[in-house]
């Protein structure tokens, strides 16, 4: 069985592009956390960023309705391709192919479905299950890096960092 399900928070916009024959295709970089504590009793918090690639309606949904910070559900499948680079040595990317994106960040306390369209839902029908694991900031509950509450406190990898973000 190939499935990967992922709850995080964007790295930066969705980027939406178009193949010849129109099929829209939009990746997302999304950071994932946990945290442990090592042999020696310190909390280590541990980011992982994933490259998700989204296809059709759900990518529109996504460019349209997402930004740096959304808070989201990816439900999906791995894939790995392989290119050629400019010197003719063979490349790899492992990727997530969503089959479902839905959107968590509350807004007037509605969400959005990207893989079901946009439609209003009641809070209490899906975000329930995640209340408890999202404590609001400041809660004994402490979100990682990667759920900070504002995308300006996220922790980007070296090679996602804005130009003007120190090392």
């Amino acid at each position: 069985m190939n499935k990967v399900m992922l709850i995080g928070r964007l790295g930066r916009d969705p980027e939406l592009r178009y193949t010849t024959t129109g099929t829209s295709i939009a990746n997302l970089r999304i950071a994932t956390d946990e945290g442990y504590t090592d042999r020696d009793g310190n909390k280590v918090d541990r980011t992982e960023w994933h490259t998700v690639v989204v296809f059709q309606r759900q990518a529109e949904n996504c460019a349209t309705y997402l930004r740096k910070g959304s808070l989201v559900f990816v439900e999906g499948s791995l894939q790995t391709r392989k290119w050629q680079d400019q010197q003719g040595q063979d490349r790899y990317i492992t990727e997530v192919k969503a089959s479902r994106v839905q959107f968590l960040d509350r807004r007037g306390g509605t969400e959005t479905d990207a893989g079901e369209g946009i439609r209003n839902k009641q809070p209490h029908e899906t975000l329930s299950d995640f209340d408890h694991a999202f404590p609001p900031k400041g809660s004994d509950k402490e979100l990682g890096k990667a759920f900070a509450q504002t995308a300006s406190e996220m922790d980007y990898p070296p090679w996602d960092r804005p130009p003007d973000m120190p090392f």
